[in-house]
C-alpha cells in the first residue's frame, strides 16, 4: 500500500501523519483499530491477524 493511501486512513480515523515513516503509522492504526502493533516487527507468522489490512506489506 502506498503510503498516500495510509495517510487518507489516517486521516480518516483522526490520526496525524506528520512525519511519521510508514511503519509507525501503520501501528498507529493498528493501535486505534484495536489490535496488537506488530506491523513490520518480524512477527507477520506469530500475530495471528490474518485479515489484517496490512499483512500483504507485513514482515
Amino acid at each position: 500500500m502506498k503510503v498516500q493511501d495510509i495517510k487518507e486512513i489516517a486521516q480518516r480515523m483522526d490520526i496525524s501523519s506528520g512525519k511519521l515513516k510508514k511503519g509507525e503509522l501503520i501501528r498507529l492504526i493498528q493501535s486505534k483499530e484495536g489490535n496488537i502493533a506488530c506491523f513490520d516487527s518480524g512477527q507477520a507468522s506469530q500475530c495471528g491477524q490474518s485479515g489484517c489490512l496490512w499483512a500483504e506489506d507485513c514482515n
